[in-house]
């Protein structure tokens, strides 16, 4: 149709060719067609930006996998451990020759050097007021206490459990240690390794002055061990070493 027009141009006279409105519809034709190939880009522009709108973003729309919680395993209950004993007698270990100190003139009852000392000084003390403490037994071996618990249990013709209420099997007697101690009073011979030792004046005296000096009653009345009232038996506390040694009982007579 263009072509067509442009070649009828020709065929108009010069006098209204050459007219002002002729001259102006031939320069307004390209901008129209300029405009309106604008206009449709435009309108095109618009229906894709419509378009990308209207349909739904895969991605952004995809189904959200649910992140699996972590499975949080229930802290276990600590357990208490037993502690090991052997009819109600807990393991202790020689105290080596070279640590043992004599507490008797013959040398032939010995402790741990500061226990010795301590026992010492307590014995000492006690005697101004009066009071003799005798040491009756100190520092035992293993062997040693093999032939006092199975010798004596034979003769008696005891229980294993009967006799561990008033000797403590090989191995496990505090005696082993060189901490423990049995008293007597110089006074009153015959209470020596009884319950009646508890109505001497030395059992008194110790009750009263024994924690001076480091020293308690392994084995009170009801004690949680088992072991039978012995107020003859003492230990001493009073350093590092025996506070290590015998903390397992100590903590199975808090309990």
């Amino acid at each position: 149709m263009l072509e067509i027009w442009w070649g009828d141009m020709d065929d108009i006279p010069e006098a209204l060719r050459d007219s002002p409105k002729i001259q102006q519809s031939s320069r307004q034709l390209p901008i129209f067609i300029i405009g309106s190939v604008l206009g449709l880009g435009l309108l095109l522009l618009i229906a894709v930006v419509l378009l990308s709108r209207a349909t739904p973003n895969k991605q952004k729309n995809a189904p959200v996998t649910a992140t699996p919680t972590p499975t949080v395993e229930p802290t276990p209950t600590p357990t208490t451990k037993a502690i090991e004993n052997v009819l109600g007698h807990l393991p202790y270990q020689e105290a080596p020759e070279s640590e043992l100190k004599p507490i008797t003139p013959d040398g032939r009852i010995r402790m741990r050097q500061a226990a010795a000392e301590e026992f010492l000084q307590m014995q000492a003390s006690a005697r101004v007021e009066g009071i003799i403490l005798t040491p009756i037994s100190g520092f035992r071996t293993v062997k040693e206490q093999n032939g006092l618990f199975f010798e004596i249990k034979q003769q008696r013709n005891q229980e294993a459990r009967k006799r561990a209420e008033v000797s403590a099997p090989p191995g496990y007697s505090e005696h082993h240690t060189g901490y423990a101690v049995d008293i007597g009073d110089g006074r009153s011979p015959g209470t020596n390794l009884s319950v009646s030792f508890e109505k001497t004046a030395a059992f008194q005296w110790l009750q009263n002055n024994a924690n001076r000096y480091s020293f308690e009653l392994s084995f009170p009345v009801n004690n949680p061990q088992g072991v039978s009232y012995e107020p003859w038996h003492w230990r001493y506390m009073g350093d590092r070493d025996s506070l290590e040694t015998f903390y397992k009982a100590r903590e199975l007579k808090s309990k």
